[in-house]
């Protein structure tokens, strides 16, 4: 198969799993013998851009006719089979499926957050859920300014998620989603449910599993609210005041909350903060795990760090929310916490460390879990069942006479 794969990667100073989940599913095609290429733009070049090219970057978040152009022909000139389309905030915009539509191949997209129904994609706001905005126009997340906490970052957000709703939802053959919960949320929302599917993220075979009960537990990810850091830092505080857990917590990670983290953590021996690893370290670092926690307020669309524990065999606590339901079983491959609930959490983080046989058959479960639904074998058959999909549902247009123009795929700029 030949599938040309669409991205604007994140900044690089920042970790992103999304980023990974790309990288990864274009190393598995092509290990699997498919023909993929790239067709990218990278935040980090921003940077580099003139001072009037970079006041420029926020007409292009939802329309950039130049990437219309510049896809439509080489889609022309090497013809795929399938076109898959990631992020394309904030360089590419969903001109990409314009010029899909112009040359006639069928395109998919992964969905790996809410953008669809909420500007920042997060369906959060001041560290609460938030759905303000879902079904209706996207005035309040300008109103709040949801996007960087400022209502001038949002605006070309709400703009694009306006006048681009009926493009994405007709233009696309394919929505995949990372989890059931994630579908759930779209399908309520009013997005075609005959589109959406499910396609969980995959984990590559790591290179090192845990040997033994493991000596921290670990925090991985980006130190953010949404992600539940000042909730782990207020739980641990009460663990730590109940007389520990006979392990320390490690931390690992950047992001806006790292100079508080740095701070909570100075001077003390149960708290180690590590900073950003690499993946090799990162690998490594969930091996030597008690169990990896995943606290966070906002409603993951997936929880990747969760099924990386599973593939070491490392059972999580996680939050009882969002796709973690779907991804954890509690109290057979992990726990799950009141989200939200720090004395909940505490309560989670002493279960798991307190009896080491039972974390043991949690973290044996994990590891089969992981087997049974999230290995590269697994990732791969629903991948190409996926572009089996669209690429038949083209074809069936095009064999009923259909055009992307009757469908509301025609472009009246």
């Amino acid at each position: 198969m030949h599938v040309l794969v669409v991205h604007n990667r994140y900044n690089s100073a920042q970790p992103s799993g999304e980023n990974k989940v790309v990288d990864q599913e274009v190393e598995l095609l092509r290990a699997a013998g498919h023909r993929v290429e790239v067709f990218e733009r990278r935040s980090d070049d921003i940077g580099a851009r003139s001072l009037l090219g970079k006041v420029a970057v926020p007409l292009l978040v939802p329309w950039n006719p130049a990437v219309r152009t510049e896809l439509a022909d080489r889609l022309r000139a090497e013809r795929p089979d399938v076109v898959h389309v990631h992020n394309v905030f904030p360089l590419l915009s969903p001109a990409v499926l314009a010029a899909c539509a112009d040359a006639g191949v069928p395109a998919v997209a992964t969905l790996h957050n809410y953008t669809q129904i909420c500007p920042p994609g997060t369906l959060q706001r001041d560290g609460r859920p938030c759905t303000e905005c879902v079904g209706s126009t996207p005035l309040p997340a300008v109103r709040h300014g949801c996007y960087r906490n400022s209502r001038l970052a949002t605006v070309p957000l709400a703009v694009s998620l306006s006048v681009n709703r009926r493009r994405w939802w007709t233009g696309v053959e394919r929505f995949l989603c990372i989890s059931a919960a994630q579908r759930d949320v779209l399908v309520r929302a009013g997005m075609p449910a005959e589109r959406l599917s499910v396609k969980h993220n995959f984990v590559p075979e790591p290179d090192i599993r845990r040997d033994g009960g493991g000596e921290q537990l670990l925090y991985l990810g980006r130190l953010a609210e949404a992600k539940g850091v000042r909730l782990l830092m207020a739980a641990w505080d009460e663990v730590a005041a109940g007389g520990g857990v006979g392990v320390p917590l490690a931390i690992a990670g950047t992001g806006p909350l790292e100079k508080e983290v740095t701070a909570w953590a100075a001077g003390r021996d149960d708290v180690r903060y590590v900073g950003l690893l690499d993946p090799a370290e990162c690998r490594k670092a969930i091996a030597r795990s008690v169990a990896v926690i995943a606290p966070s307020t906002w409603l993951e669309a997936f929880g990747l760090v969760v099924v990386e524990a599973m593939a070491a065999g490392v059972p999580t606590v996680a939050a009882g929310h969002g796709a973690f339901v779907e991804l954890v079983e509690d109290g057979v491959t992990g726990l799950l916490h009141e989200p939200g609930e720090a004395a909940s959490l505490a309560s989670g983080i002493r279960r798991i460390t307190a009896d080491p046989d039972r974390n043991g058959e949690m973290g044996r479960a994990a590891r089969r879990r992981y087997e049974q639904g999230f290995s590269p074998a697994v990732g791969l058959e629903r991948l190409l069942e996926e572009y089996r999909t669209a690429i038949a549902g083209r074809s069936a247009l095009v064999r009923d006479g259909d055009t992307h123009a009757s469908r509301g795929d025609g472009d009246s700029r």
